[in-house]
């Protein structure tokens, strides 16, 4: 399996996803912008805005190569080489406070001396956690998972809790999801076999995110909602730009950088010391913003 099968998979996972975002959202469109690496390779970032369901929404795709920079190299601890990278990414900012913000990304990784991973994930992060969506999106990641091996779920879902989390609040950014990383040809894996799960990976995003959508496009919501949507934003925003790999990869790379930073949602606020009431919902969605709930075994309880 070479990697411009790959590509070409990602290229039409872009494709399809695309249109699909279009029929769902009913009145927004995808922009394409083409653009290339001055080092090596390319991309296509499509972006929607002003949607009826999606105020910003990012689908790219990208397929960059060149000499990887020593800063990486010594980071991964890899020997020094040529790379290739390709992958998927998503991030869509919705209008409704009551619908959640989803990411997902899925990548292949080889370099010229063989090594080569996959790697990818997807997260949820509500400005309102529901507790049945919860339930919904690890369970339905969990089937996912266990379709592959019976270890991924409980691996991939720590290993979430512990990267989506923003150390200086001592929150996770949302309700986590899956994260994996350097998948490669080893313990009992073919190539094969880790690009079968990145797919199945690929091919979840459309139904959970649909189902988010049907659930919570027809709840109401005010002033007080959509200012804490905002609120909520800026732990997305500061995530992103301080923690997050993939953002600080595509810098150290020469990224085009706004591709890199589509992830960033439109409007955001920040508002000093902000207390939620003990009893109210924002209240909750924080008491709920924590490593370690089993949402898929135990719908949610610690």
């Amino acid at each position: 399996m070479t990697k411009e099968y790959i590509t070409t998979w990602f290229q039409g996972l872009q494709d399809e996803i695309c249109q699909s975002l279009e029929e769902k959202d009913g009145k927004g469109k995808f922009h394409q912008d083409l653009w290339e690496r001055a080092e090596g390779g390319g991309g296509r970032t499509r972006i929607m805005t002003d949607g009826k369901v999606i105020e910003k929404g990012g689908v790219n795709f990208s397929a960059v190569h060149g000499e990887m920079p020593e800063k990486i190299l010594n980071a991964l601890q890899l020997p020094k080489a040529n790379f290739y990278a390709t992958g998927v990414s998503i991030v869509l900012h919705p209008q409704s406070p009551m619908i959640p913000i989803i990411h997902m990304n899925i990548r292949y990784f080889e370099m010229s001396n063989g090594i080569h991973w996959f790697g990818g994930g997807i997260d949820l992060t509500p400005h309102y956690v529901q507790e049945d969506d919860a339930v919904f999106f690890h369970q339905y990641l969990k089937d996912v998972c266990d379709r592959f091996h019976p270890n991924y779920y409980p691996k991939f879902k720590q290993w979430a809790d512990d990267y989506f989390y923003i150390k200086h609040r001592k929150e996770t950014r949302g309700i986590g999801g899956i994260f994996f990383d350097r998948l490669s040809s080893d313990e009992g894996f073919t190539k094969e076999e880790r690009f079968g799960f990145v797919q199945a990976v690929g091919k979840a995003f459309i139904p959970i995110y649909f189902h988010m959508v049907d659930h919570n496009r027809d709840k109401e919501y005010g002033k007080n909602e959509k200012k804490w949507q905002y609120l909520r934003r800026g732990r997305y925003v500061e995530f992103n730009l301080v923690y997050d790999k993939g953002t600080k990869f595509g810098l150290d790379t020469d990224g085009r950088i706004e591709s890199i930073l589509m992830s960033l949602p439109p409007q955001v606020e920040w508002h000093y010391n902000v207390q939620s009431a003990p009893d109210s919902l924002e209240k909750k969605t924080l008491n709920l913003l924590k490593k370690g709930i089993d949402w898929a075994g135990s719908n949610g309880e610690l």
